[in-house]
């Protein structure tokens, strides 16, 4: 009998579905492109993302979608914050790409940035994000509760993330030569800072 006969349908459900709904590019999807591209702290960037998906896919596996109607002022709150935070953020990147010069670091000895602040940035881009919480906690979570396993579903899914995110930070190091040129930085930048900008209007107009 095949190995993959193996694998309860449920797995390979949650890992399609989890791998499609974090598949494109996003404030912290580019965020993790960028430390990759960088080298610095990507194991720690990418098991801050994945490990916080997989609390989030836990949550909404057992049951804890009910939130947003418990406490109605939370999706609100969420909205907004997470708004003004990637506001500051995306005017931050089009500042790098206006100023230039990323390259030569990322090339020379690549100025080391101090972890403590990477991780509250991509947590900050994380948990400040209303649709997270709609994608894993809401949606996958209802989607979990359709199947005669969703304990598994869910495991499916908290496998995409911890390979999808593992994959783009790793992944990232094949685009170096291309970063090695600082126009190709500055475009990043711009990149970054206007899917901010768009992610935030998008939260605005909700």
């Amino acid at each position: 009998m095949p190995l993959v006969s193996l694998i309860p349908p449920s797995l390979f459900a949650g890992f399609g579905l989890g791998f499609s709904l974090i598949l494109a590019i996003g404030a912290q999807n580019a965020f993790v492109l960028r430390q990759g591209l960088r080298q610095q702290h990507v194991f720690w960037v990418c098991l801050a993302c994945a490990g916080s998906d997989a609390l989030l896919i836990a949550a909404g596996v057992l049951g804890f979608g009910t939130l947003a109607q418990a406490l109605p002022w939370f999706e609100t709150v969420m909205r907004f914050g997470g708004a003004a935070f990637l506001i500051w953020y995306g005017a931050r990147s089009l500042r790098a790409a206006w100023i230039g010069g990323e390259a030569l670091e990322a090339e020379v000895g690549k100025a080391e940035q101090l972890l403590l602040p990477v991780l509250t940035t991509v947590l900050a881009l994380t948990w400040l994000n209303p649709h997270v919480y709609l994608d894993t906690v809401v949606l996958l979570g209802s989607i979990s509760a359709q199947y005669p396993d969703p304990l598994v579903f869910g495991v499916g899914a908290i496998i995409s993330s911890f390979t999808f995110f593992f994959s783009l930070g790793y992944g990232a190091s094949l685009l170096a030569p291309i970063f090695a040129r600082p126009r190709a930085w500055q475009l990043l930048d711009v990149f970054v800072g206007l899917t901010m900008w768009a992610i935030a209007h998008k939260l605005l107009l909700m």
